[in-house]
């Protein structure tokens, strides 16, 4: 009887069959079927979908974001500020070396506007503050020689003498005397201080386009020496009456005067490099920057001292300033045509294109010869050059 016959392992013909459908997928060739539904419903859904995509595109991300622009923000800017005006209080006449502080002319500086002087201070010994805690006593066994309170004037001498007026007692201190609450003497100066007058020189600068300006008129007829900031009028004449500032931020002058502030003036350079340098002007805004409703930090104020001798004994005034700090601070973006419109719609794009893309090329080793019967083949530099150059855009 003849052998049977032997069949195929299951492993094999799954291989082969495997094979068949590689195969069959390599030359086959697929295309999409399309199907029409004639479907009114539908088909108004299914424009109206593009329609919206469509003013996406063209109303949000060209007309709004301006997509086709190159941005660059935080513009290099420099700011110099200089304050003229004379002003008086109770006791004195008072200049702009006196009231301004620091007086470099930099973008942030305080102008005076009350003080609490303290004269003739001297090291010594006197009654402490009734402000500093733990101060007040009635024998001296409730003051500890040697204490120093960190919150104080100075160290305590161990005794419990009367305060500068009342019926009041506090631990005696070595150290500036008298302390500033028992001989403060209060000024103000606000009479005249909203006509003070404030010039703000800014210049910007971007660097990736290469463009600057400033927010001074160019010109040579004194023009700065009698002009005043107005919006529609005078944009170009960056002085400011201390009151106008005030004013734009919405706060009382006389209050702010009283308990001192920060203002913030905003100079924002926002503009379309596109267009000519005249349409690029700063657009400029007031607020006021302290919390003045936060009643434990409302307000603003700095202390500093004049120095001096009397009878070879170092003497100084203690004097607690309240004003009104301006902030200037600049923002800014310039915007610019993107490489996307150059290399696409520009009449000379190619030109372009071939100075922003190197093309690279493969070519044969140099070592090694053209094989038998071939010739070979011409020598092409990796980078290709443009003989018209940029200069043709």
């Amino acid at each position: 009887m003849a052998a049977a016959e032997s069949k195929p392992p299951a492993g094999a013909a799954a291989a082969r069959r495997l094979a068949r459908s590689c195969w069959s997928a390599f030359w086959d060739y697929e295309t999409p079927k399309v199907i029409v539904v004639r479907n009114r419903q539908l088909g108004v859904v299914y424009r109206v979908v593009q329609l919206l995509i469509l003013l996406y595109f063209v109303w949000y991300v060209f007309i709004v974001q301006k997509s086709y622009q190159d941005r660059e923000t935080g513009p290099e800017s420099s700011v110099i500020t200089k304050v003229k005006g004379i002003t008086s209080s109770e006791h004195k006449v008072w200049d702009v070396e006196e009231y301004v502080k620091p007086p470099e002319g930099g973008s942030v500086f305080s102008i005076i506007t009350r003080i609490e002087a303290t004269p003739s201070q001297a090291q010594g010994t006197c009654p402490e503050s009734t402000r500093v805690t733990n101060a007040t006593c009635h024998s001296d066994e409730d003051c500890v020689a040697g204490e120093l309170d960190m919150l104080g004037n100075g160290v305590r001498t161990g005794r419990c003498v009367p305060y500068y007026h009342g019926d009041s007692k506090t631990c005696e201190v070595f150290g500036w005397c008298p302390v500033e609450d028992g001989a403060s003497v209060s000024q103000f100066l606000g009479k005249m201080a909203p006509n003070f007058t404030i010039l703000i020189k800014n210049s910007i600068h971007y660097p990736k386009f290469q463009f600057s300006k400033g927010n001074i008129e160019m010109r040579k007829d004194g023009y700065l020496k009698h002009c005043l900031f107005d919006e529609a009028s005078h944009l170009y004449c960056p002085i400011f009456r201390l009151g106008f500032i005030v004013e734009q931020a919405g706060e009382n002058f006389t209050e702010l005067a009283r308990t001192g502030g920060v203002i913030g003036v905003i100079i924002n350079w926002d503009c379309d490099l596109d267009l000519p340098a005249s349409n690029c002007n700063p657009k400029y805004s007031f607020r006021r920057l302290d919390p003045k409703h936060t009643p434990a930090s409302s307000g603003y104020n700095f202390r500093f001292a004049k120095y001096y001798m009397i009878n070879g004994s170092t003497t100084r005034t203690l004097i607690k300033a309240y004003g009104i700090r301006i902030d200037v601070i600049v923002h800014g973006q310039g915007s610019f045509l993107c490489d996307w419109i150059l290399l696409t719609f520009m009449n000379k794009n190619k030109v372009y294109s071939h100075k922003k893309f190197d093309k690279m090329v493969d070519t044969p080793d140099r070592g090694a010869g053209p094989g038998p019967g071939a010739s070979a083949p011409p020598q092409q530099d990796s980078t290709l050059t443009d003989p018209r150059g940029l200069a043709q855009l």
